[in-house]
């Protein structure tokens, strides 16, 4: 097996005003051929802090500017390999912090040409939304866990959400 490239993020559970989530969707850099919707969020820059990855990250994919310290604490956390297109394996450590911001028109033009180009659409989802829909989406488990969130229940430790990937048998 080779050496895994380690590659930290920090996403934001977005909540708005009306409960809803916002959750991007593409196809992102892996062999998965599969849509998903995922969190705005990315990696974290080495010597970079989670908060303040997570606060610029936000403001990059949104256009929302958040002091770091208004993240409060990472109330979720996964982990789990992936090969890149090119055959490069990754091991992704996600931390995910919970926001509640009034409701907000989203500016992407914040966001790198890459990330621009990975991405088709973003779109505000509800709870029930979430629970009905059959498309993937990043994190698993995510609307049981965002029906604790909204109902103010900030676990004291983050909760560890299963890796979405299925671990690489090849490289």
């Amino acid at each position: 097996m080779p050496e895994a490239i380690l590659r930290p993020s920090a996403r934001i559970f977005l909540v708005d005003d009306r409960h809803r989530i916002l959750l991007y969707r593409g196809l992102g850099p892996t062999k998965n051929p599969d849509c998903a919707w995922f969190t705005p969020g990315g990696g974290v820059q080495p010597g970079e802090e989670l908060t303040v990855a997570a606060a610029r990250e936000l403001r990059e994919e949104t256009g929302h500017t958040v002091a770091p310290d208004a993240l409060g604490p990472v109330v979720a956390v996964s982990s789990g390999h992936w090969v890149r297109d090119d055959g490069v394996l990754f091991r992704s450590e996600d931390s995910f912090f919970f926001l509640r911001v009034p409701e907000l028109e989203v500016d992407i033009s914040g966001m790198e040409d890459l990330e621009r180009s990975l991405l088709d659409t973003f779109r505000w989802w509800t709870l029930n939304e979430l629970r009905a829909t059959t498309e993937r989406v990043i994190p698993l488990n995510l609307a049981e866990l965002l029906e604790r969130l909204l109902k103010g229940d900030i676990p004291a430790e983050p909760v560890v959400i299963p890796w979405h990937h299925p671990e690489p048998t090849h490289y």
